[in-house]
């Protein structure tokens, strides 16, 4: 299995425009015979919005990748989050 997850601090007031534009990427994802669930998550505490793709191997996942970022290629990210998100990459052991 392979796990790509996301870590995003939304500027206040911007949490509904993120939370879609994670939605559609999710959505995207799970076109893919290979992808397992995408999710996104929101920690309303700390206003921290958490993206989870799970997919059947690394290999699939950047073979998707291309297709599944045009349907957010033109967010604008900068004008929703305070900085960029933090990005990994994982594999189960």
């Amino acid at each position: 299995m392979f796990f790509h997850i996301s870590i995003h601090h939304p500027k206040e007031g911007k949490e509904q425009e993120l939370i879609a534009s994670m939605q559609r990427f999710g959505a995207k994802c799970m076109e893919f015979d290979a992808n397992r669930g995408a999710n996104a998550l929101h920690d309303k505490a700390k206003n921290v919005l958490i993206g989870v793709a799970v997919w059947d191997s690394k290999e699939e996942w950047e073979e998707a990748i291309p297709k599944i970022s045009k349907v957010v290629a033109h967010d604008p990210f900068d004008e929703w989050e305070d900085e960029p998100p933090q990005v990994f990459h994982a594999e189960g052991v």
